[in-house]
Parts: structure tokens; sequence; C-alpha cells
């Protein structure tokens, strides 16, 4: 219950203001695609401040992190409520993030420290089902706020959450702290942040008009440097930022780098979607809202099949297979258009949501089905930088694909056919995830999903027979 506040209000987070998007431009004075940014801006301060959770948590203790993380949370949240411009917004934002990169991954490094293997596919499922309870209410949630009250409330809800999981870690989570916890990369630190920094805002911001094209070109290059000069700083670094050694097991290369191509695809839905229904077919906050919570109800649904479906199909099967389903339904939000009735959108996101949440359970499991005990910290404080941070590239691609699209029309406006080249754009990469998971074996994370005992129990049997 303690993680999952966390869980929660980070997820609630990031779901309800999607559909609060519109309002918050119009209250703001600003475009609302450019507005992207205050997501954005949120996912990049998660994944930039994510790997170093780990370190914190051996250094200062589990209890003393997580507080501190609660509480910046919820001071970012109160700043957002208040903030009256798109920049205020973007710097509470960050704040927020800063707040939610320490919470959420020293809530899983504990599970992983203390679960079995053989039980780490239930234990991943059910602990994420109290956290899908925030997308689940989240845009129904944010859409009757904003249909009713202030969107600014969006953001103080958080607070009595904030309050609650102060209280509960300060008496149930134990103070666990490594006594010999290696020092802080900080060269590492600093050239890892700048890097990714530059480069997902040079992203972000390409062909907007935003900045000039110069200091676009300018961010990349310089980012992308600085990411290679990390590199180089780790092969010569004992204890690197980022353990770039974990990608040389199969399973975990194929879980964190397969993975992150799936989620740059589905990434940008929670941005595209309520945009394309509130002003692309007019819907409130409210009505959009509505229909897109079904997509988390789908992937509440799955929760209880998870398990059987990986055990009986085995990782490789399920993630090839279930990748061209779940990119098939992404695809079919291309074909939306304001007459499509009401039912079919909320039965294809529902569906959708089915087999997504199952492509995710499976990669999150299978990236930790190979991984040494002694280097679970680095190996969940990477993994969990590569969601954030392929969750932002996904919706700047979104934002970069309709903007490309008004300029291809000549249009200032957005209309209903305008979503359909970024909808297209994005279930195209989503897809592009299999070529890493062709070559896993037929039993990859055999110890984690059962397949393989499953398989031999049942050719005994034959035998027996």
């Amino acid at each position: 219950m303690i993680v999952a506040c966390a869980l929660f209000m980070e997820n609630l987070d990031s779901t309800i203001i999607s559909t609060a998007l519109p309002s918050i431009a119009h209250a703001l004075n600003e475009d609302p695609v450019r507005l992207n940014v205050a997501i954005t801006s949120y996912l990049l301060s998660l994944a930039v401040f994510i790997p170093a959770s780990g370190w914190f948590a051996d250094r200062f203790g589990a209890r003393t992190v997580f507080r501190t993380a609660i509480v910046v949370f919820t001071l970012g949240s109160i700043g957002c409520g208040f903030a009256h411009s798109l920049w205020q917004l973007v710097g509470t934002r960050i704040l927020q993030g800063m707040g939610g990169a320490m919470m959420v991954p020293v809530g899983r490094l504990v599970m992983m420290r203390a679960v079995p293997k053989s039980d780490l596919v239930r234990a991943m499922t059910y602990l994420t089902v109290p956290a899908l309870i925030g997308p689940v209410t989240g845009p129904v949630l944010g859409g009757f706020i904003v249909t009713y009250f202030s969107w600014r409330w969006i953001f103080f809800i958080n607070i009595p959450m904030g309050i609650l999981g102060f209280v509960l870690a300060s008496i149930f989570i134990d103070n666990i702290r490594e006594p010999d916890a290696h020092p802080l990369d900080w060269r590492g630190f600093i050239l890892c942040g700048l890097g990714l920094a530059g480069v997902v805002f040079g992203f972000e911001t390409a062909g907007r008009g935003a900045i000039p094209g110069s200091i676009v070109v300018a961010l990349l290059v310089s980012g992308a440097l600085l990411l290679v000069l990390y590199v180089l700083h780790a092969r010569r670094t004992a204890f690197p930022l980022i353990d770039l050694g974990l990608l040389k097991i199969p399973t975990y290369f194929a879980g964190v780098v397969g993975g992150s191509f799936f989620r740059i695809g589905v990434g940008a839905m929670p941005f595209l979607t309520p945009l394309m229904f509130q002003l692309g077919f007019g819907m409130s906050a409210l009505n959009s809202g509505l229909l897109t919570f079904a997509g988390a109800m789908g992937a509440m649904l799955m929760k209880t099949t998870a398990g059987p479906i990986i055990r009986t199909f085995g990782f490789r099967h399920v993630l090839i297979g279930n990748a061209f389903i779940a990119s098939a339904f992404l695809f079919a939000l291309a074909l939306f258009r304001p007459a499509t009735p009401h039912y079919l959108i909320f039965g294809i996101l529902l569906c959708g949501g089915f087999f997504r949440s199952l492509q995710f359970t499976s990669v999150n499991t299978l990236a930790y089905a190979d991984v040494p005990a002694a280097r679970m910290s680095r190996a969940t404080s990477l993994q969990s930088m590569g969601q954030q941070l392929a969750m932002s590239i996904g919706v700047g691609t979104g934002a970069l694909a309709l903007h490309l699209t008004l300029l291809w029309h000549g249009s200032s406006s957005l209309a209903a056919e305008d979503f359909t080249p970024a909808f297209i754009a994005v279930s195209v990469i989503s897809i592009s995830c299999v070529f890493f998971f062709i070559n896993l074996s037929p039993y990859a994370g055999a110890e984690v999903s059962g397949h393989k005992a499953r398989v031999l129990a049942a050719s005994e049997q034959q035998a027996g027979d």
C-alpha cells in the first residue's frame, strides 16, 4: 500500500494532465500542441534523475529517500497548481519529476531484492495493479475536474495523497541502507543528465518553430556528444552511474531496448488521444476522459491473465505475437473519425489496453530474469530510465508528427484527419520492437516464466502415456 501511494500519484498525474491539456493551454494562452513540453519535461526529469535513485537508497536509506521524494513531488504539484505561465508549469513539472524519480524505483528495488525469481511474474503483476487505479481514474477525474472546476485542482489533489504516503512510509518502511555504498559517479551523472536533456529537448522542439533551427541542431549534437563521452567514461569507472555492461545480458537487452521501442510508440497515446477527441472530434474533457479510461480498464483486466499466458507460451512467443496485436490496435486509432460510434472506440481502446499491458508486463519481467542479485539496483535504475526516456520521446514524436501535418496542410488548427499520420507513425515505431525479440531463445527467462518446466512436464506425461 505504501508503494501503491507513490505509484498511484505518479500514474494519476501522468494521465490526468493529458485530458486537461486543452483547458490548460486556453488558460495560459498557449498552443495545445506546444503544451506537450509540460509532459515531456516531467518525463525527462524522471529519466535524468532515476539512475541515481538506487545509489541514494543505498547511501541514505530507503525510508529517508522515499519520504523526501514524496515531499518534493507534492511541492512540485502545488507549484503546478499555482503556475501562471507555460515555463512556470514546466519548471514545477521538472520538480515533480525529481520526486517521482526517487519514489517508484526505490519501491521496485525493495521488491526485486525480496522476491524469488520464480514468483517474479506474479509479484510484478500484483505490484502494478494498485498503480493502474491512477490511469483508470485519471482521464475521468481529469475530465470531471476540468469540466466542473478549475484545471488547477488536478495538481492539488496530490496533496492529501502525498501526506498519506509520507505518514505510511514513516511508520512502516525500515531505513535500510548499504553499509559499504560506493561513491556516487558525479561526473557520469552530469554527462548523462546533460546529454539526455540535450537530445530529448532538441528532438522535442525540432521543426516546430519554437526556437531557431540552429539551436535545435546544437542541442542534438551537444547532447549526443555528451552521451558518447559518458560511454567512454563508464568504461574507465569502477562504479559507473549507468552500468551499460548489463546490456550484454540477452534477456535484459531485449527487455530494455526492445521494450523502449514499444514504449516510444505507445507513449504518444496519452498525448494524442485526448487532443484528438477534444480538438478533432469536439468532445468535452469529461467525455474524452470517459473514453480514454477504457485503455486503463483493459490493462487491469490483463493482470489476472499475464502469468498463465507467459507460462503457456513463453516470453519469446508472447513478445513477438503480442507486439503485432498491440500495434494493430494502436494503428486502429488512425482510422477514428467524429462519426465513429463511441461504443466501437471504447471497445478498441479496451482491447488495446489489455494487449499493451501484457507487453509491458512481459518486457518488465524478462528484463530481470537473468540479472545477478548484486547488480539488481543498477539494473532497476537503468530499466526505469529507459522507460521514462522512451515515453518522453513518444510524446515528442506525436507532437512533431502533428506539427508536420499542419505544415503540410497549410493549416493552423487541428482537424480529425490531422491525427491519422501521427498514429500511423507511432504504430510503426511500436511494431519495430519485434526485431529485438526474434533472436531470443524459446525458453528465455524460463526460470521466471515457468514455461520450460511446463513443456518438460507435458513431454514426460506424453512419454509415460
